[in-house]
């Protein structure tokens, strides 16, 4: 069990994770193949191995698993929450630590795929379904939290745009605080 909490990732998971950085921090065009395939440690062959349609192929994982991590971070901040505005809280203050750690000047890669790329409508489609998934996990807490779906579905997508905001305000200021007052900002003194 232990050997395996130290292994490397498998390959497949390193490319996306290096495209990832790279794309939040230089954009899709921006990231080259050969950097991406130098920060993940692996040959151009597991590229196109793992993704047949290369860089494009793999900028979609990445917008996926992205939005995979996101809903981790949701689920997270209202496993404990009493109530909307405290999950909402809790993931806003999770986001702004998160972006602290990265020191974030750097996109969202999902946002990225919506302006970038030789593909517009492929990753329009990807970047929706992604953040779809994202409003979906977070208003399935808002319906645990006793909301009708449609509320539920309303207030998730609220948030997200509200979230969305806030994160390219907080990297135009680099200063996380903008992340940490948007509860305040969405729902009023607490």
């Amino acid at each position: 069990m232990f050997a395996a909490m130290t292994e490397e990732p498998p390959t497949r998971d390193r490319l996306i994770q290096a495209a990832t950085r790279l794309f939040r921090q230089r954009g899709y065009e921006g990231a080259g193949l050969s950097e991406i395939l130098a920060e993940a440690g692996v040959p151009k062959g597991s590229l196109y191995h793992h993704f047949p349609d290369g860089k494009a192929d793999l900028a979609c994982a990445a917008a996926d698993w992205t939005a995979s991590e996101i809903i981790r971070v949701i689920d997270d901040s209202f496993r404990a929450a009493p109530d909307w505005r405290h999950g909402v809280t809790t993931f806003c203050y999770k986001m702004a630590e998160l972006f602290d750690i990265l020191n974030s000047a750097d996109a969202c890669p999902i946002f990225g795929l919506l302006f970038e790329g030789p593909d517009q409508e492929r990753f329009r489609v990807t970047a929706e379904a992604a953040f779809n998934r994202i409003i979906a996990a977070a208003a399935r807490h808002g319906e645990a939290l006793g909301q009708t779906p449609a509320a539920a579905h309303d207030a998730a997508e609220t948030a997200m745009i509200g979230f969305q905001g806030a994160w390219t305000l907080a990297r135009m200021r680099r200063k996380s605080d903008v992340l940490r007052s948007l509860p305040t900002r969405l729902y009023g003194p607490a």
